[in-house]
């Protein structure tokens, strides 16, 4: 067998269930994420069968996290199901985030028994190795093998990262470096410093989600936002995003705060941002207390007095009582307003309530902001 070599147990062949082993020798991995698999990448069997750990898990060193979205950790239930024991490294906003996550698949996948929840999350917790950027960790270094990884800004949400690994083998003298890019961001992502190429690669693993297209610039993207708000108001209607909980969802808070402070029109003042989905509240909550992660641009404009992701017209929904009077509150008055909900395809949550009521009404709109995986509701209506 040549070693190193990578095996991928998911996003091979699809967008979701990113899943790829770093094979170092017969005994010895590194796993790169975990994730479900969605949309058409899943197979529709029950779950637990779909989304069993089939892959030896003996020989894995560690796992190691690029971020947190569920299509690159959902699976880490199941991996531990199957009987993998060894720490979880990601970097330190992650490893605040990951539990949320971790906690809101298992609801909606496993159980709603609060105490199983609580003892698999504190299992979670005790795996968690929080790692710095751009420092090497040693993940084992005896007579055979030196292995060592190195996370390094990815762009794409709060705590990403793409991954050097490091393999020198002691009995040959050789070293090898491979990269696992996870998802990246485009440069210039709102909260995010860019992410920088790294210096060395003799393997690249890399993501191709949008590689068949060129993204617009930030600049035209605020401007497309701000379009659609435009004539919400001339049409006292409502624009529904639907938004991942994190990631997606505090870019655009962060965006509409910059729109909302730099207006001219005074209805911009009176607009409500309402975000209607509970998880992404405890999501925007946790990004406002990671502070430090954000970019130099965000930092100034905390040096300046604003709040870029708790600001006066922000509104939470909570309660599914809440939630049902909104919908009603919103389809019927001439009120306009931006309404952010879960889920991001589509494929479930509030965000459906307000499509059923409104995409019939020429009045509101619907903007899309992220990946419509191929057989999801979202893919459909775009």
């Amino acid at each position: 067998m040549s070693s190193p070599h990578i095996l991928h147990h998911g996003a091979a062949e699809g967008v979701t269930g990113s899943c790829h082993r770093l094979q170092v020798s017969e005994e010895r991995a590194l796993l790169v994420d975990c994730g479900l698999f969605q949309g058409q990448d899943a197979d529709h069997l029950d779950s637990l069968e779909q989304h069993r750990v089939r892959f030896p898990v003996e020989d894995v060193l560690a796992l190691v996290v690029t971020h947190v979205h569920i299509d690159h950790i959902g699976r880490l239930p199941y991996l531990l199901a199957a009987g993998y024991r060894g720490p979880i490294l990601c970097s330190v906003p992650s490893a605040r985030l990951l539990p949320l996550v971790i906690e809101d698949a298992l609801k909606i996948g496993f159980t709603r028994d609060r105490a199983l929840i609580e003892r698999f999350l504190g299992e979670v917790e005790e795996r968690l190795v929080p790692l710095a950027y751009r420092q090497w960790h040693t993940v084992i270094d005896d007579a055979r093998h030196r292995i060592r990884v190195k996370l390094q800004r990815a762009g794409h949400i709060l705590g990403s990262a793409y991954v050097e690994v490091d393999v020198r083998d002691h009995a040959t003298g050789e070293s090898s470096r491979t990269v696992f890019s996870g998802d990246l961001g485009a440069p210039h992502a709102p909260l995010l410093p860019a992410p920088r190429p790294p210096y060395r690669a003799d393997t690249l693993v890399i993501e191709s989600t949008y590689g068949d297209r060129t993204h617009e610039d930030r600049t035209t993207r605020r401007a497309r936002l701000k379009g659609a708000i435009d004539r919400a108001l001339e049409n006292a209607g409502s624009v529904v995003i639907p938004a991942f909980s994190i990631g997606r969802t505090q870019e655009l808070l962060y965006e509409l705060e910059g729109l909302i402070h730099a207006a001219t029109d005074p209805r911009w003042r009176e607009l409500e941002i309402i975000v209607d989905s509970p998880l992404a509240a405890r999501f925007t909550e946790v990004y406002r207390a990671l502070r430090l992660w954000w970019d130099a641009e965000a930092q100034r404009r905390l040096r300046g007095g604003r709040h870029p992701l708790s600001f006066e017209n922000l509104y939470t929904v909570n309660s599914h009582e809440e939630h049902e009077q909104t919908v009603d509150y919103l389809a019927r008055s001439h009120r306009p307003a931006v309404v952010i909900a879960a889920s991001g395809m589509v494929t479930g949550g509030r965000g459906v309530n307000y499509l059923k009521r409104m995409l019939g009404d020429p009045r509101h709109a619907v903007v899309f902001i992220g990946y419509q995986g191929t057989g999801t509701p979202g893919r459909d209506i775009q």
